[in-house]
């Protein structure tokens, strides 16, 4: 489970953020995880309190939000959503993509004091 790992070097990351803006505390912060970036949503959640305990972040509320995994197939130029064709184009059957969008974890908020 890897999630653990991501979410403490986030924390990490916030609190130097948070101390260079001479801000004391974090309220809630607002992750956006995409389906395709190997990053498993439900594990986020349930690592969670591990990553921030005994932290500034510890009674921080988390708000999580699941991208969808957009593709586009090189072959016939189809934009879909791979996870429900399950990565196969259903116009021409190809599975040549280019991901659009999904692949990400990105912090899209923090509501600090």
């Amino acid at each position: 489970m890897h999630e653990l790992g991501i979410l403490s070097a986030l924390v990490n990351t916030i609190e130097g953020i948070i101390k260079k803006e001479g801000l004391t505390e974090v309220e809630k912060i607002v992750i956006e995880v995409g389906e395709l970036s190997g990053i498993v949503p439900r594990y986020v959640e349930q690592c969670y309190p591990a990553a921030v305990y005994h932290t500034f972040m510890e009674k921080t509320v988390l708000e999580l939000i699941v991208v969808e995994g957009i593709v586009k197939c090189r072959g016939c130029g189809l934009v879909f959503h791979a996870v429900k064709h399950d990565f196969s184009c259903p116009d021409c059957t190809g599975q040549d993509l280019e991901i659009l969008m999904g692949n990400d974890i990105i912090v899209k908020e923090l509501v600090c004091r």
